[in-house]
């Protein structure tokens, strides 16, 4: 079985992704915002999957607040996570800011909240899966 890791800080938006992955996408979910947990739950291999969150308001690393773009360029950079599907999730979907967000993270996906249509968003995340 598949694993995505969300990472969020809104629970409720949590929710509502992990729900919609596992019933419909048969996947199974992680959920975290703690920086340090994503960099070792990718670099463990327990994640198929990243769906980051852009703006995360209290995440932090090194003693440094850090967005989800921040840590996608982190994952990236690092062979060990390089390869490691991240796609990015965010409500701030201005004209402009999916190709400037997947450019400045390296992400490869971006999706935009609210999640309406919960097949199609099944459907994106799937594509991405190894």
């Amino acid at each position: 079985m598949k694993t995505v890791l969300i990472v969020e800080d809104d629970l409720i938006n949590a929710r509502v992704f992990s729900k919609i992955l596992a019933k419909r996408g048969g996947l199974d979910v992680k959920h975290t915002e703690n920086v340090e947990e994503v960099i070792k739950i990718a670099q463990s291999g327990e994640a198929d999957l990243i769906l980051m969150d852009v703006s995360l308001s209290r995440s932090v690393y090194q003693g440094k607040s850090v967005d989800g773009i921040k840590i996608t360029q982190m994952l990236k950079s690092d062979p060990k996570t390089a390869n490691l599907p991240v796609i990015l999730v965010t409500a701030h979907a201005m004209e402009g800011d999916r190709e400037n967000f997947l450019k400045q993270s390296g992400a490869d996906g971006y999706i935009s909240k609210p999640v309406v249509d919960h097949q199609q968003f099944v459907d994106q995340i799937m594509a991405h899966l190894p």
